[in-house]
């Protein structure tokens, strides 16, 4: 055998190998909004990590998101439609610091012993923020990973749009927009309305939202904004699932 034929038969043995690409474990963190859900379409985009999971921390009292004020129920269609499965962390109300640290202590050591590298963030631009992440992660095995961090958020939600993110505005700080906005669609029409000084995507906790369509979802979430309460400053639309139009889309 010559050495042109040997070389042809390597090349032929090569290309029926299969090629195996180790992905990063990693577990997003979920507030129900926009951030986190482009967070989680950006994720998806990149071979080098594989999202395993979410996380949510929900006030055990009413069962529903801090400030987004955002039901269990709907975080959990949230994640049927993202096709991933869940782990809701039970905060206590009231809530202490020490309190919050002991829990949120409990569920890194549970990701870690279950192979998890990253816990991802869709923080945007707030140091402080971000640097609290990487503190509390600092020593336990598990990395911060911030997949939308530094994107000028003018332009970023000009892309969720374009992508056909949708999202609804479930609570406000009078301290920045009128009532008006709250149950209001993230879009467009809304962008064009915001005060001069708010971000466009509230970073500053201006607004918080639930997003229910969109490219990191196999489906539609169908809802109805009900009842709208002024409380402490802020204002929050009630989310709820409508799922008799959901069995009419499905």
């Amino acid at each position: 055998m010559d050495v042109n034929e040997t070389l042809s038969k390597m090349s032929i043995s090569c290309s029926f190998r299969k090629v195996v690409v180790l992905t990063k474990k990693v577990l997003l963190s979920w507030s129900s909004g926009k951030d986190c859900a482009w967070a989680l379409h950006i994720l998806k985009q990149q071979q080098e990590y594989e999202v395993v999971g979410l996380f949510s921390t929900l006030n055990e009292e009413y069962n529903r998101v801090a400030m987004h004020g955002v039901r269990e129920v709907l975080v959990k269609k949230q994640a049927e439609a993202a096709s991933l499965p869940l782990e809701i962390i039970y905060i206590p109300n009231p809530c202490s610091h020490e309190d919050y640290e002991r829990v949120m202590g409990e569920f890194v050591a549970r990701a870690k012993i279950q192979g998890i590298e990253y816990f991802a963030f869709g923080d945007l631009f707030l140091e402080d923020i971000r640097k609290y992440r990487e503190e509390k992660l600092k020593d336990t095995g598990i990395k911060a990973l911030f997949p939308v961090w530094g994107v000028p958020t003018r332009e970023l939600s000009q892309q969720m749009i374009d992508a056909g993110l949708k999202a609804k505005i479930t609570c406000i700080d009078l301290k920045h927009l009128p009532n008006r906005f709250a149950g209001m669609e993230f879009g467009q029409a809304m962008l064009n309305e915001l005060p001069t000084g708010v971000d466009p995507c509230g970073e500053y906790g201006e607004f918080h939202s639930f997003a229910y369509e969109g490219p990191m979802f196999s489906r539609s979430i169908a809802i109805s904004v009900a009842e709208v309460v002024e409380r402490d400053g802020f204002v929050f639309a009630d989310v709820l699932p409508d799922d008799n139009i959901e069995r009419l889309i499905g």
